[in-house]
């Protein structure tokens, strides 16, 4: 697979492969899945002979075997009837072997890899509209043809009935006819037999084709979702978000349900129509004319419906933005006995959605009220009528039998036409939903070079070259023309006062922003040019305030890398300090941690951080205030493994407290977006102003002379 890659100009990461439980040896659809996450375009199938005929002048093909083994398809000879294969443990110089079909198929059983970059990004990404989505659904060609054929047949069968009981009124009773009429029910009672079964199938190809979308849409709507920048997340609420997403559902609902009912009995009538006009043209323009009466009632009403339910969308948004705050942010509302104001907020929120959805169903009532008494005349009516004209005429062109087929018919017919108009109505709500769900899932996505970009093997050196970096936004810089480069296996401690740019270079170097200026390398190569996914492989990365997944702690220890064991998942605790009371939990690594690790302390939360940091190994480590959250007990204990975890690695420690950073091999010292000095801990305290006036700042207990007085106790005043 990485040979097949790297003829693409892509490196596959062994590291980012992932096996199924079980599986002893890697399944195609676990390679190809494989390569799709690096960027790849891939398919596992199971290929034949003269299939691997057509590969001649492609790239290769990958061949799993029926040991276990594998091998690449680099050509084909068609005039020799032979394959050329390469073995990826030959050398390189080696040229490729050439097997015919026999001698393929005592080792092959058909299973294969195909691969290819992808082509542009509009193929990789496609924008979310509501052709992407019909395209989606039309790849269930085999269920829809399926379908179309099940629907022709009960159209058909839709036929049948009328005119039979048309002949039963017609010659059964004139004639007293018993046998005819004992065949004819015979008759009817086998086509209800097959109606049944055919409704049956078809409901349940509508049920696999909306399965099928269903889970194809998911897999679309994660993938871009996980793939937005950070500083989206950053700047709408998780409910706003949440909200958004979820209406895909309801268009994804109306498109296999409403819509693919009434055009599926547009084909009925398509095939009854002409029966109508050959049982009674009057009567069958009557229902025509109706049904477009209908349409046009609504049309009308579509503009004033579609501003109003732009409202009830505003609202509806803002409403659930407010619950998902309330619920991410329960601990400050309980902490702080903020549900009074929370309750308010969202009693304000929720009425407000109630007016507009009042408002949206009072118009709404309109149109549907004025298209009863249509509909019920295009029923009624048409019987009245249809006996009035079979009384007149003499002709007998229009008999009792045939006015019965008709009204059977004509039922049938208007549903469909009523359906349609009813169907324009509902557009809107759901052409509201789709923008909502187009608002998020069409954003542009983080600048990857999935497709081609730099994948190195990282020893650690950084530099910054003259970067500047504004947030949007603003006008001052959080960075200002910063330059200074750091050595591979350098620790290197960031300080500063507040708002100095401590944290926006770590942004930087996580490729959370790059719309900055100057040149970030690392090892020599810019930063923008490396691969996002390969980049955030090699980091490790330990905040302030960590989250911590539902599961045990040994999941969340082996989140970065599933495929390693508990003895490393131990051996990384050991190395973030956080054995010891790993070991005192009721059951050690497989104690179950709930949202939001309850039970767990700040500081035993913070170590299991660092250990899940430590497990995939990085070659840069970035301590963001990680220690801040600690207890001095945990905070030394960490402090004194920091030596430990730095071996080998190049590390940026963010960190307030500069009696934790005294060990650093060098201190880079930040104000106002500026690099004022980068030197050791004693360095500074001779030459840089500022880191001394920060160090003095926190260390003046340590010139106190003499005994301090204690201030006098603080007392309650009483009330009278």
């Amino acid at each position: 697979m990485m040979m097949a890659a790297r003829y693409y100009g892509l490196e596959l990461d062994p590291n980012e492969f992932r096996n199924s439980p079980g599986d002893t040896v890697p399944t195609a659809a676990n390679l190809s899945v494989w390569a799709q996450t690096a960027g790849m375009w891939s398919r596992a199938l199971r290929l034949r002979w003269r299939h691997l005929m057509q590969f001649s002048n492609t790239g290769p093909v990958v061949l799993l075997f029926n040991d276990g083994t594998a091998g690449l398809l680099v050509g084909a000879n068609n005039e020799s009837k032979v394959v050329a294969v390469r073995d990826p443990r030959a050398p390189e110089a080696e040229p490729p072997v050439y097997v015919d079909e026999m001698r393929l198929a005592e080792v092959w059983g058909g299973e294969a890899i195909l691969l290819r970059s992808q082509r542009n990004q509009a193929e990789a990404d496609p924008p979310f509209t509501i052709g992407w989505l019909f395209s989606l659904m039309m790849k269930e060609g085999k269920s829809l043809r399926d379908l179309f054929v099940a629907s022709l047949a009960l159209s058909f069968l839709t036929i049948i009935p009328p005119f039979l009981v048309m002949t039963v009124f017609n010659q059964v009773i004139s004639h007293q006819s018993y046998s005819t009429l004992f065949l004819i029910s015979m008759i009817l009672a086998v086509m209800i037999g097959y109606e049944t079964l055919l409704s049956f199938a078809r409901r349940l190809i509508v049920n696999v084709i909306g399965v099928r979308t269903d889970a194809k849409l998911n897999l679309h709507i994660f993938n871009r979702l996980v793939r937005l920048p950070l500083d989206y997340f950053e700047r709408h609420p998780a409910g706003e978000t949440m909200h958004k997403v979820s209406q895909i559902h309801q268009v994804r609902g109306f498109i296999t349900g409403k819509l693919m009912t009434t055009v599926l009995d547009l084909i009925t009538l398509l095939v009854l129509m002409p029966f109508l006009f050959w049982l009674s043209a009057t009567l069958a323009w009557i229902v025509v004319v109706c049904a477009t009466a209908i349409a046009l009632i609504i049309l009308v009403y579509l503009r004033p419906v579609r501003a109003v339910y732009a409202k009830v969308i505003a609202a509806e948004t803002q409403k659930h933005a407010a619950l998902g705050e309330t619920i991410f942010g329960i601990k400050t509302v309980k902490s702080l006995a903020l549900e009074p104001q929370r309750k308010a907020l969202w009693d304000e929120r929720v009425a407000e959605a109630g007016k507009w959805r009042l408002i949206l169903g009072n118009l709404s009532n309109w149109p549907q009220t004025l298209v009863i008494p249509i509909d019920r005349f295009m029923y009624l009516g048409v019987v009245m009528i249809g006996v009035y004209l079979a009384i007149s005429t003499t002709d007998g062109t229009l008999d009792v039998g045939s006015l019965f087929a008709f009204m059977m018919l004509s039922r049938r017919v208007s549903q469909p036409l009523v359906s349609l108009a009813q169907l324009m109505e509902e557009w809107e709500e759901v052409g509201g939903a789709m923008g909502q769900a187009a608002d998020v899932l069409n954003r542009p996505l983080e600048i990857d070079a999935a497709s081609g970009g730099l994948r190195p093997k990282f020893a650690g050196a950084v530099s910054f070259e003259d970067v500047t970096f504004t947030y949007p936004g603003t006008k001052l810089p959080a960075l200002d023309r910063i330059t200074f480069s750091v050595p591979a296996g350098t620790m290197l401690g960031l300080v500063g006062r507040s708002g100095s740019g401590k944290s926006t270079i770590t942004r930087l170097l996580q490729a959370i922003n790059r719309e900055y200026s100057g040149f970030l390398k690392i090892d020599g190569a810019d930063l923008r040019e490396i691969n996002l996914r390969h980049l955030r492989s090699n980091f490790g990365v330990v905040l302030q305030e960590n989250f911590l997944f539902r599961g045990s702690i040994r999941d969340n220890i082996l989140a970065g890398r599933p495929g390693l064991t508990l003895e490393d998942a131990i051996r990384a605790a050991r190395l973030a300090g956080a054995e010891e009371f790993i070991e005192r939990m009721p059951n050690g690594y497989e104690t179950y941690i709930e949202e939001g690790s309850p039970n767990l302390s700040g500081g035993q939360r913070q170590r299991l951080a660092i250990a899940r940091a430590l497990i995939t190994d990085p070659r840069i480590l970035i301590l963001d205030e990680a220690t801040s959250a600690l207890d001095p007990e945990s905070e030394a204990l960490v402090n004194a493994n920091l030596q430990r975890i730095a071996r080998g690695r190049t590390m940026f420690v963010v960190s307030h407290r500069l009696s934790s950073l005294v060990d650093c091999d060098q201190i880079l010292v930040l104000d106002r977006g500026k690099v004022m000095d980068i030197a050791p801990h004693t360095i500074l305290l001779e030459r840089c102003t500022v880191y001394r006036q920060l160090w003095a700042q926190q260390n003046r207990h340590l010139d106190s002379q003499g005994p301090r007085h204690a201030a006098p106790a603080p007392t309650l005043i009483q009330g009278d």
